[in-house]
């Protein structure tokens, strides 16, 4: 089940923009645009609150602080563009989990956000992206744990960076990824190359691992296409 994010931002073009960034990664996301509106909302209990501090009628620490009146373990990341020291260490007083100093790139909102939902929440056994570690699909059967790939008796060469990105593409098998997800998943936030890398592991994959449709979307990303 996706989780609930309540973003409260008064600054119409960021609040769409990660409003968009947060549903592209699965979240289900609920926008304010004021803090009373927001308050309104806290007993829906969200999974997660992404709070500006500077908002035009109560300010973010007044909503952390019903946020947590109750229900304390509710995570909150704040975002301001104030003064950075003194707002990362009231939002820490008051009990927030993460800050993010104005300006930033939504892709930290997310790489944050994720981490943050794992940490608390951890995986979801449930979750219906969570696949075996031994699996056939189609003619091909895929060890995680091996890392290996057969087609029949014959063994399918992949290197560690195609191997990881079948398996994400597996993990979320007929549903829509940006190149953006891809990067952050199987090359890790501290990858800062040209995001083209994944075009050419995919062009790659494509060869070797011909049975499989990966389809381009363009201007978006990527989608591996299974019919069962």
């Amino acid at each position: 089940m996706s989780k609930k994010i309540y973003l409260v931002e008064d600054e119409v073009s960021l609040n769409l923009l990660l409003e968009k960034y947060l549903e592209r990664e699965g979240y289900e996301v609920t926008t304010f645009s004021n803090g009373l509106s927001a308050v309104a909302r806290i007993e829906d209990l969200p999974d997660l609150w992404i709070l500006d501090i500077m908002l035009p009628d109560i300010d973010g620490y007044e909503i952390i602080k019903a946020v947590k009146a109750y229900n304390k373990n509710t995570p909150v990341i704040f975002m301001s563009a104030r003064n950075e020291e003194l707002d990362r260490v009231v939002g820490l007083e008051l009990g927030s989990d993460d800050y993010l100093s104005k300006p930033f790139l939504p892709r930290e909102l997310i790489i944050r956000t994720n981490k943050l939902l794992e940490r608390v929440y951890g995986t979801d056994k449930d979750d219906t992206h969570q696949i075996s570690d031994d699996l056939n699909m189609g003619e091909y059967r895929i060890s995680k744990k091996q890392r290996t790939v057969f087609i029949g008796s014959e063994e399918v060469i992949l290197t560690k960076k195609e191997f990881e990105l079948l398996y994400y593409f597996i993990e979320n098998k007929n549903n829509l990824v940006s190149r953006e997800q891809i990067l952050d998943t199987v090359w890790g936030d501290d990858y800062f190359g040209s995001d083209r890398v994944v075009d050419d592991v995919i062009r790659r994959l494509r060869k070797k691992i011909d049975k499989f449709t990966i389809e381009t979307v363009y201007g978006y990303g990527y989608k591996l296409v299974y019919k069962l």
